[in-house]
């Protein structure tokens, strides 16, 4: 192996600020209370990798590799997820801030966005097939030509999706939030 492959290591208080981090492979790594603010993380592979409590916001990530990668109680605000390597990118958010992320023309069905911020969130053309959406607020997120069939709105707040535009086939919404479904047609509804 080169010395440019880490495995199953914990990262743990590195502020990544002021400590580059390698570039290289990183697979099942733990990254706990890292701070990679406005860091370059490009060209860097993550597989299987955990980031908790990390501060990923306005991060760079060109080319890089995020392949089963799980993000918990992060702060990924204004990360340009479409700018990553879409070869099998996978990731699974839960309790994290994303306001002003971009996952532009991405292929990322089956996600899970679990107790999220997703305010102003880029999904234009995106493909979210079967994407869980729970507890989610999705202020101002773009849906435009979004693949969101299979998807589960059901405890999503906030969102507003024009389904002509949208594929919503076998989408899921509960009585309470189809409203975010008529927002175009600037009806009352009480």
């Amino acid at each position: 192996m080169s010395d440019n492959y880490f495995d199953s290591e914990t990262y743990s208080k590195v502020d990544f600020t002021k400590k580059n981090l390698k570039k290289g492979e990183y697979d099942t790594c733990t990254f706990d209370n890292c701070n990679f603010e406005n860091v370059h993380v490009s060209n860097i592979q993550f597989v299987a990798c955990e980031f908790i409590n990390c501060n990923f916001s306005n991060a760079v990530v060109s080319n890089s590799a995020f392949k089963e990668v799980q993000f918990v109680n992060c702060k990924l605000i204004g990360v340009k997820f479409h700018e990553c390597d879409a070869f099998l990118l996978q990731l699974n958010f839960n309790n994290c801030q994303l306001n002003f992320a971009s996952f532009y023309q991405l292929k990322i069905p089956k996600t899970q966005f679990i107790n999220c911020n997703l305010e102003e969130v880029d999904f234009t053309e995106s493909k979210l097939q079967e994407v869980v959406f729970d507890e989610c607020n999705l202020k101002n997120a773009i849906f435009e030509e979004t693949n969101l069939e299979k998807a589960d709105f059901r405890h999503a707040m906030n969102f507003s999706i024009n389904p002509a535009i949208n594929r919503l086939k076998g989408a899921k919404f509960s009585k309470d939030n189809l409203i975010g479904l008529l927002d175009k047609y600037q009806i009352i509804i009480e």
